[in-house]
């Protein structure tokens, strides 16, 4: 079928695969690939749907990308989390959309819009639970040095505040061989940084090998030409092993950066949130990383406002963020999600209060985030060339210490040609809470 598809995703970068894979299959069906929408016949909206606020950004996108449907736009598509949580209620609040498909049957895209031309309304979802496939074609939606590469899907940790299990199943790995198979066809066609993601990477491999094997599938991928850094997001504390550190520290291609989403510092707020660890276990975690790689950077995320949480609590947690110095801090203000356990818990927190704590945090975290950048002046860092400023007529990049979309920027002057995905080293010269500033050098 000849048309032009065109594809908005939202969310995660799990998300934003599965659109890439989307896209991939419908090339293969001989549909047309188009970035701009006023030219789609068909518009695929990959929806979010973890918190309240992402699903609020996916259902604006769909009355956007309706507007199209007065000028060439026959077809709306609803794929992705918000899709596959709520299909029955998107084909009646949402009359504009043609057709939904859930985040496991996202392979079935052609068959969906072929079925929507032919004036069906289809809706195929519940299938969250299926293996992850071998190997499917993608589309980057990334620079084309850089790549996501999702090792499993699905979690079974089942945290009180997440709807995640819900919407995506429980976790499933892909095989190791599967995995580096596709990593030599993105370096082949010239990634140089793959980006490793899962809902819990350090699980990877539990349910296929019985045992954690995050470092084995490591241990395989640094072997692949081509492929200069390897990025791991979404490290769980209570299952990083000192096997994957010392595979870590071992290993040059692999960025000594570990994303870690710890969410709180209180214990009791732990416990309720149903994580698997205590902040005197993360404490000494985060020490032993630090201690094995002295230069890693150590990301995370915090929930503020989570239910029941006192200012005591509030304050545990503040001097635990003031204690261990995160590199970077994203902080989130608890979302009362329908169909977790923690939306029934008693006491919920007022939304201005949530805020305040939010703000007060990101304070601190400015702080810290200076000071840390500071004492990157006059040190040389490796850089992966994105681009040039315009307005600070100066090229800027990622360090190993920055990924993409969700770190700062480097940025330097260069009297050498330099081009996208150029690996180079940069002295660092100035710095503030979010970016450096540098030269570049020989």
């Amino acid at each position: 079928m000849s048309c032009n598809i065109g594809l908005v995703s939202l969310g995660c970068a799990k998300n934003q695969t599965d659109g890439e894979i989307m896209l991939g299959l419908l090339a293969e069906d001989g549909f047309n690939i188009t970035h701009n929408p006023a030219e789609a016949d068909v518009i695929i909206v990959n929806t979010c749907g973890f918190i309240e606020s992402a699903k609020r950004e996916s259902i604006d996108a769909i009355l956007e990308m309706a507007e199209y449907k007065s000028e060439r736009c026959k077809l709306l598509i609803a794929t992705g989390c918000l899709a596959e949580r709520y299909s029955s209620d998107i084909l009646i609040e949402l009359p504009e959309v043609d057709a939904v498909l859930g985040t496991g049957d996202y392979d079935k895209i052609a068959d969906i819009i072929k079925e929507a031309f032919a004036g069906k309304r289809p809706v195929l979802c519940g299938h969250k639970d299926r293996t992850p496939e071998e190997r499917l074609p993608r589309i980057l939606s990334t620079p084309p040095y850089t790549a996501y590469l999702k090792i499993a899907d699905g979690c079974d940790n089942n945290c009180t505040y997440c709807a995640i299990p819900k919407i995506r199943g429980h976790f499933r790995s892909r095989k190791i061989e599967d995995i580096a198979e596709e990593a030599r066809s993105l370096a082949e066609s010239g990634v140089k940084e793959l980006i490793l993601i899962a809902q819990d990477t350090t699980r990877y491999g539990v349910d296929l090998y019985g045992k954690y094997s995050l470092d084995t599938l490591l241990e395989e991928l640094v072997k692949i030409d081509g492929i200069e850094w390897i990025r791991v997001h979404y490290y769980y504390p209570e299952a990083i092993t000192e096997s994957l550190i010392d595979t870590m520290a071992k290993y040059d291609k692999i960025c000594n950066y570990i994303d870690m989403p710890v969410q709180h510092g209180n214990n009791d707020i732990l416990r309720r949130m149903a994580r698997r660890t205590t902040r005197e276990e993360m404490l000494e975690k985060i020490k032993y990383i630090r201690e094995k790689i002295p230069d890693c950077t150590i990301r995370t995320s915090i929930i503020v406002g989570f239910p029941g949480e006192t200012e005591e609590q509030f304050k545990e947690l503040y001097d635990f963020v003031k204690t261990v110095k995160f590199d970077r801090m994203g902080v989130f203000t608890y979302s009362q999600e329908e169909d977790t356990a923690a939306a029934d818990f008693p006491d919920q927190i007022d939304e201005e209060i949530k805020e305040a704590r939010l703000d007060t945090l990101m304070t601190l975290q400015q702080e810290i985030s200076l000071n840390l950048n500071r004492k990157k002046i006059g040190k040389v860092l490796e850089i992966i060339v994105e681009g040039y400023d315009d307005e600070s007529f100066l090229f800027y990049g990622r360090s190993r210490g920055d990924s993409i979309e969700v770190d700062g920027k480097v940025y330097f002057g260069t009297e050498t040609e330099v081009f996208e995905g150029d690996i180079i080293k940069v002295e660092i010269l100035d710095a503030d809470e979010y970016d450096l500033t540098g030269r570049m050098v020989d």
